[in-house]
């Protein structure tokens, strides 16, 4: 008996190219901040907080956030 809670696993989607195609693709840019941004404002933060341990994450996604404003 099949549960009715079962779920389906998802499809892969195949990519076919044309005969005419160079093979080339284009990139799109990553929609989201790379992490070495992050990671230098991340360290600003904390240089500016006078080196204190313990705030790892709040500067990080304080640093996170600020890039991800900008960026708009």
């Amino acid at each position: 008996m099949i549960s009715p809670k079962t779920q389906e696993t998802p499809q892969s989607t195949i990519v076919v190219s044309s005969k005419n195609s160079t093979g080339k693709l284009a990139m799109m840019p990553d929609a989201a901040p790379s992490d070495s941004k992050i990671r230098e404002r991340a360290y600003e933060l904390y240089e500016n907080r006078g080196r204190e341990p313990g705030q790892d994450e709040q500067d990080w996604f304080r640093a996170e956030r600020e890039i991800l404003n900008r960026d708009r």
